[in-house]
């Protein structure tokens, strides 16, 4: 796969509009951050999991480690909703356990409430005790598109 260039960035703002430090962090923070990303790398990408590990480990948001990812030219892979399928990514789309009936139902709900977001697919896979996976399987079912990633990649 190929770094993360000019022409990812341009069309990414095209989607989602993400500042170079969306929470004002200090430079020390920063500092901080940016080390803890370029230690987070792996085979040159930083996956979605290991994104979120950097942010609790630090104290800064999700957003946050995802705007120094893409400072650095970072690529993030292994989506935990599989809402970007890479070589890497191990779910490919493919629903991985049945649907439920209670699951698509909830889902169909924060669709129509423009609320079918990363965060709301995680909130949501927490309340009904299933994996997030889970639900992204029922959003994708229904061709429903997955916003506003946490890492801001979507």
């Amino acid at each position: 796969m190929r770094d993360f260039c000019d022409a990812d960035r341009k069309k990414k703002s095209g989607r989602i509009t993400l500042p170079e430090n969306p929470s004002n962090l200090s430079e020390e923070v920063l500092a901080q951050l940016e080390s803890a990303v370029k230690a987070a790398v792996k085979d040159g990408y930083v996956s979605c999991p290991a994104g979120w590990k950097v942010a609790g480990n630090v104290g800064v948001s999700r957003l946050d480690v995802g705007a120094m990812i893409d400072k650095l030219g970072i690529r993030v892979t292994d989506c935990q909703l599989a809402c970007f399928a890479v070589s890497k990514t191990s779910h490919l789309g493919s629903a991985t356990e049945p649907v439920s009936e209670d699951v698509s139902s909830r889902v169909e709900d924060l669709e129509e409430k423009g609320a079918l977001t990363c965060a709301n697919v995680f909130a949501l896979a927490n309340e009904l005790n299933v994996k997030p996976m889970s639900v992204a399987n029922a959003a994708n079912s229904k061709r429903y598109k997955i916003r506003q990633c946490q890492l801001g990649c979507f």
